[in-house]
């Protein structure tokens, strides 16, 4: 039987048929991904083959594991050298993010952008708690929102807490599957039990001492909220380590500098200090937004550490 991995906690799976059934599933034998390393090469979103046991209690094993259309990873924080499948075959990617309380920063917003484009998912920035926000704080998020927006990803402004923004939010989100991702803290399960009614998740208070959330979701799952628009909930994260990219195609995952690709004046030039590089004059003109450059140096620097 065909199904898709709705739910994963690291050696059980929750299989959910085409004709809507769902199995407790375990692996049978070792399935491996070419050509890189991965600690859970089977993940919510992919699709399978089962085989249903004779206990008659709903198990089955998974005999056979279809390609994947994408998938997005990150570096995998209990296997040096290994990397985490978050999620598989998504439509696109949410980053749930917030200004405050806890503080979600500007690198970490910009690596997982880097690491959606890398994989050609599209994505969308969303920041929450606007009730905790004064007027000062409210701009900042618009002006974040205006700066994404120009390098074409779509952001919008919410509070859960008083379900504002959440009627945009649902259009955005029809008819596709989604990977939410974001800190701990920043309101995943508390819009999941607004968006999946019936589904509730636990929700976790956040630390006054260290202004960092919780941890309520440890272990991804897929949501309906309709036949054709699934969530996909994913633990919270604290870092995002980019899996392995060369130097020279950093650049190419921030979409503000692809637009000078083969403009400078050197081929493999990595826009720090060479003469002639066009995504430098771009920074100095002001096209190209400091923080993004920062962004941008942090993962070459990175990148630099691990060679």
């Amino acid at each position: 039987m065909k199904g898709q991995v709705i739910k994963s906690t690291g050696s059980w799976y929750e299989v959910k048929t085409e004709a809507g059934k769902v199995f407790r599933s375990r692996l049978r034998g070792k399935f491996k991904m070419e050509g890189i390393k991965i600690n859970n090469p089977v993940a919510v979103g992919d699709w399978v083959e089962i085989e249903e046991e004779e206990k008659g209690d709903n198990s089955a094993v998974i005999t056979q594991l279809h390609p994947k259309t994408n998938y997005i990873i990150r570096k995998s924080t209990r296997k040096t050298g290994f990397s985490h499948i978050l999620a598989s075959n998504v439509d696109q990617a949410l980053l749930l993010a917030t200004v405050t309380f806890p503080k979600t920063s500007l690198g970490f917003i910009d690596r997982f952008l880097v690491s959606a484009e890398s994989f050609r998912i599209p994505a969308l920035v969303v920041f929450n708690k606007k009730d905790l926000l004064n007027q000062a704080g409210i701009d900042f998020c618009h002006e974040l929102i205006e700066m994404y927006e120009s390098i074409g990803y779509r952001g919008s402004l919410i509070s859960v807490l008083d379900e504002e923004g959440i009627l945009e939010l649902t259009g955005l989100l029809k008819d596709k599957t989604t990977l939410i991702a974001g800190h701990s803290g920043v309101g995943k399960s508390t819009l999941l039990n607004i968006l999946v009614p019936g589904q509730v998740q636990k929700t976790g208070e956040v630390s006054t001492y260290a202004n960092k959330g919780t941890h309520t979701t440890t272990f991804a799952e897929m949501f309906e909220m309709d036949n054709l628009t699934k969530i996909i909930d994913t633990p919270g994260i604290k870092e995002l380590g980019l899996v392995d990219m060369q130097a020279t195609e950093i650049s190419h995952y921030f979409p503000e500098m692809r637009a000078y690709l083969g403009q400078c004046k050197f081929n493999n030039c990595l826009h720090t200090n060479e003469p002639g590089c066009q995504v430098l004059e771009a920074l100095e003109a002001g096209t190209i937004e400091v923080s993004r450059y920062h962004s941008y140096l942090s993962i070459l620097e990175d990148y630099d550490n691990r060679r």
